[in-house]
């Protein structure tokens, strides 16, 4: 994977589509998709990689409950690695509101993110990105902890026009112990029904027509998911 940068607010809202689909909506799209659009330089030759997030929520679980709610603004802490390479760690904050997205994130070691599994405040507060910085703040008066794994296979695509990335999640599951985000091979149960998979679209100003009406061929329907709900109520 690409290393990525702390961009802070620099970093601009995008709008994040999300569609549930079944194992052959997902392939007869993937097929469309794959001839309209370019894979991810970053994947590899496998054209896919595993995503597992480890995250955050404060004592009065206000991640959770705000998505359950329909609060807006929100924003949800994660500790993201890529295909386990747990020697290269990122810390996000993905921010939303209404239907757009705005991730921030950075790269931190790995004794960094233990204290902040542990809640070690002070070993935080020495990292001056301000991603880090966010976090140590809202960690310090919260009372953040980890609560749930999240891991998925990801299939990506990219296109310049209206800076668009469809990604094919298969094989979501979760793991409700902290401590095996370090560990190669994780024990997770699926939360999902047998065969169900989650389609996402993201984009800058405006989505391809082209892209569009690919999309409706499916009759697929738009749906508020959220992989880390999802997860902390079937742990």
């Amino acid at each position: 994977m690409a290393e990525k940068k702390d961009a802070g607010s620099a970093l601009k809202y995008r709008y994040e589509l999300k569609y549930v689909c079944s194992d052959l909506q997902l392939r007869q799209m993937e097929e469309r998709i794959s001839v309209l659009l370019k894979k991810d330089p970053h994947v590899g030759e496998s054209g896919c990689y595993t995503i597992r997030s480890l995250y955050f929520d404060d004592y009065e679980n206000s991640a959770f409950w705000e998505k359950e709610d329909g609060g807006n603004p929100r924003k949800k802490y994660r500790l993201r690695c890529y295909d386990g390479r747990t020697d290269r760690v990122w810390l996000e904050i993905k921010r939303k509101v209404g239907t757009k997205i705005r991730k921030e994130s950075c790269r931190v070691t790995r004794q960094e993110a233990e204290a902040m599994i542990r809640g070690d405040w002070y070993e935080t507060f020495q990292n001056p990105a301000p991603t880090v910085r966010a976090f140590f703040l809202d960690g310090a008066t919260r009372l953040m902890q980890p609560k749930i794994i999240v891991e998925y296979d990801r299939t990506p695509y990219v296109g310049e026009e209206g800076n668009v990335r469809i990604t094919f999640d298969r094989n979501i599951r979760s793991c409700a112990e902290p401590e095996a985000f370090w560990e190669k091979e994780m024990r997770a149960r699926p939360i999902m029904a047998s065969g169900q998979h989650l389609l996402e679209v993201k984009f800058d100003e405006f989505l391809p027509d082209w892209i569009y009406r690919t999309l409706q061929m499916e009759n697929m329907t738009q749906t508020a998911f959220s992989k880390y709900c999802l997860c902390r109520k079937y742990k």
